[in-house]
């Protein structure tokens, strides 16, 4: 717990968090622990926004799981050379399996290299 005194803004109880530790925190977390990190959230978002958790349809979007797998391939592209392929090669299986269920969802499907993150790993064929 921080010794942070509560501010006007902030309700009695409720104390500010503590920067300076979460600053020191981030700083012992390896550059290949965060971008892998953020790889699994991203797959973790568009799988969401792809229908393919147990609610299904209800989180289903298909523009925001795009945007979603087109980031996660662009920070894989940039980011493989930095991280082992022990890291690697299960996030480039994860990212073809969203890019091959974007295209299943899909009610039209992009041409073969116009999918989300195709640019970055080629075409993803059904």
């Amino acid at each position: 717990m921080s010794d942070a005194t509560p501010t006007p803004e902030q309700p009695a109880g409720e104390q500010a968090p503590d920067f300076a530790a979460m600053t020191r925190d981030i700083a012992e977390v390896p550059a290949v622990e965060v971008i892998v990190t953020v790889a699994v959230n991203l797959m973790s978002a568009a799988a969401v926004k792809l229908g393919l958790t147990e609610d299904g349809d209800e989180h289903k979007d298909l523009d925001e799981a795009r945007k979603l797998v087109h980031a996660l391939a662009g920070l894989l592209d940039a980011g493989v050379t930095e991280i082992s392929s022990f890291h690697a090669a299960p996030l480039r299986d994860g990212l073809k399996s969203l890019q091959l269920a974007f295209r299943e969802a899909s009610v039209v499907p992009d041409e073969p290299g116009q999918g989300p993150g195709e640019k970055y790993t080629g075409p993803v064929y059904g």
